[in-house]
């Protein structure tokens, strides 16, 4: 009954709104994200977030099933596919059923889709939206599932599980469909349909460290390349490692990963704004390390901070929307409600 009166309150949203043009919709999902890594990058980018020019902010409740601290995993099924999980499992429930994501429905509908990461493409966030595995950690399994999808581009690390597989397979070599691309500058050259873009063999490295290309520079890119495809589409980007700066207990690990993801969301925002029929969605699928700002300098965008674990905690984590039914990720609700909200957008716009 809750769920059925939710799409009734959405349908009559839709019809005062007005929408009869299917938009696109980017999902931006910076992975372990919680406030205080917002706060604290923000701080340290002279007090200024992209996150200020989004028009409505929530709170998504972040647990799994039976378990209140989740994993990206449990998450990202939740908001990939609209049903809670058990931590580990990625795109099936805990009955052990297969629901199709967000990116599978939409490509029924005729979008055009895209994945970014920069974690390998086949790590959990990313795994969550065209993978069905009970374990988070059959890489090579999840590595084929996408080679049998049909996702037009990917961008992300873990070449190996396509190449260099126990089962002796080269997925590369066998996804005949797809361009496959070596560097930057291959990638925004290339005018194939499909795009894959494996740009490390194995989890890309730091921000700090020197990862390359960049994300913004991807992203804006791909948009370019999802435009041209003349369909609307469906993105999912994920910055990774903010998460992998939580687990590490690392402040500037955390400030660096936030500060490209930053540049990524204004990229993002301001291809939103010039194309007047995008949905923007920023949120986490939990917050990493008990992240706490204890000291700094505003003046000189310093921010001291410590952590109370080196795990996730069960912190609800904001939700920033942008455009076409932005107005419907205001409030506090379950993770798995993004899924319904996004769905409805596109569901609203073809009926």
């Amino acid at each position: 009954m809750r769920k059925l009166l939710f799409f009734i309150t959405l349908l009559t949203l839709n019809s005062l709104l007005g929408q009869d043009k299917t938009p696109n919709i980017i999902l931006l999902i910076g992975d372990g994200m919680g406030l205080t890594q917002i706060s604290a990058g923000m701080y340290a980018n002279d007090n200024s977030t992209a996150l200020e020019g989004f028009e409505y902010v929530g709170l998504s409740k972040t647990h799994a099933i039976k378990q209140l601290i989740t994993d990206s995993a449990a998450s990202g099924t939740a908001m990939a596919c609209g049903v809670k999980t058990f931590n580990g499992a990625i795109g099936i429930d805990d009955k052990n059923q297969q629901h199709r994501s967000i990116l599978e429905l939409c490509k029924e509908r005729g979008y055009a889709t895209g994945l970014i990461a920069t974690s390998s493409i086949v790590h959990a966030t990313p795994a969550s939206f065209y993978a069905k595995v009970p374990s988070r950690k059959q890489y090579e399994e999840i590595a084929l599932q996408l080679s049998q999808h049909n996702v037009d581009l990917f961008v992300g690390g873990g070449e190996k599980y396509f190449s260099k597989r126990s089962d002796d397979r080269n997925l590369i070599q066998e996804m005949s469909q797809y361009k496959f691309v070596k560097n930057f500058r291959e990638f925004k050259n290339a005018t194939a349909e499909k795009i894959g873009f494996l740009t490390y063999n194995e989890e890309p490295p730091r921000k700090m460290e020197g990862r390359t290309p960049d994300l913004e520079s991807l992203v804006e890119t791909s948009l370019q390349k999802m435009e041209s495809l003349g369909a609307p589409f469906f993105m999912m980007i994920e910055g990774s490692q903010i998460d992998w700066g939580g687990h590490a207990n690392e402040t500037n690990y955390v400030i660096t990963e936030f500060q490209e993801f930053n540049l990524t969301i204004q990229k993002v925002l301001d291809y939103a704004k010039a194309d007047g029929n995008t949905l923007v969605i920023v949120t986490a699928d939990h917050e990493t390390g008990g992240f706490a700002i204890t000291g700094g300098n505003l003046d000189h965008a310093q921010v001291k901070g410590d952590f109370n674990t080196e795990g996730h905690s069960a912190s609800m984590v904001p939700v920033f929307s942008y455009g076409p039914n932005s107005e419907l990720f205001k409030g506090i609700y379950e993770n798995t409600a993004i899924f319904d909200k996004m769905w409805f957008t596109v569901q609203g716009a073809s009926e």
